[in-house]
């Protein structure tokens, strides 16, 4: 395979359409889960990692997204539980004792449901939320990639990954170490996590909706800030769950 743009294109395109064919039933599972939150005055928490931050992004705070959603990041100790910036660093996303102040941080009510975002499953801290949001009772839906955990062990104490928690799990089709050209002397170029995980994001988004207008809700949906009216749209929105939702930094 050549390494070029129009490579990386086709990659990204074939690995897209089987994405949306062989998660659409899980799409829907996620959706369900979402909506019965929202509708008992629930509200959508997103957390990843790494690059897989992004995912978060995508669920909270985004133009045309859910308004009662609330983004979790690591730097969530600093800029909320008082911990020096030091703290922060490559390797904290493996230390599972972290995940609990996480979630001591976050404006959790019962109802509330979460999306967690890990291409790999397997670090501490990841796997370690995924089990405190599982014990206290909350609906969790895990974004991976199922082939890269197959192959990876577990950085948990437990043994366990992400997806051995989630009540659904949706695969975002990324092999394993994430990139998809390779490269002559090894190693390989275009990751595609980060794009899959927005398409699934954004699907589920669309399903949720999708339910919340069949049964005759309006959607609490963000409009641009950019646009005339936006800001005024939002905050309004955005009132209902005042002390519930973050956008971060």
């Amino acid at each position: 395979m050549t390494v070029s743009s129009e490579a990386y294109l086709a990659v990204v395109t074939e690995t897209i359409g089987r994405v949306a064919a062989d998660q659409r039933e899980n799409v829907a599972r996620a959706a369900d889960l979402i909506a019965a939150s929202l509708r008992a005055d629930g509200v959508v928490h997103a957390f990843g990692t790494g690059h897989s931050e992004a995912l978060a992004m995508e669920i909270a705070g985004r133009a045309g997204g859910l308004v009662p959603t609330n983004r979790i990041a690591l730097r969530d100790l600093v800029l909320h539980g008082g911990e020096p910036a030091d703290v922060l660093g490559p390797k904290l996303e493996r230390e599972p004792s972290v995940a609990h102040r996480l979630y001591e941080l976050a404006p959790v009510r019962p109802q509330d449901v979460f999306v967690l975002a890990s291409n790999s499953g397997v670090n501490g801290a990841m796997v370690e939320f995924a089990a405190i949001v599982k014990e206290r009772g909350h609906g969790l839906v895990a974004i991976t990639s199922a082939q890269h955990s197959a192959r990876m062990t577990s950085r948990h104490p437990s043994g366990r990954k992400l997806a051995d928690f989630a009540d659904v799990v949706l695969d975002n089709g990324a092999p394993y170490g994430d990139a998809t050209l390779p490269l002559p002397d090894g190693g390989a170029v275009g990751a595609v996590s980060s794009i899959t995980a927005a398409l699934l994001a954004q699907q589920i988004v669309a399903e949720v909706v999708a339910r919340l207008l069949a049964a005759g809700e309006r959607p609490p949906v963000y409009l641009s800030a950019n646009i005339t009216g936006g800001d005024e749209h939002n905050a309004e929105l955005e009132a209902r769950y005042a002390g519930r939702i973050r956008r971060g930094a």
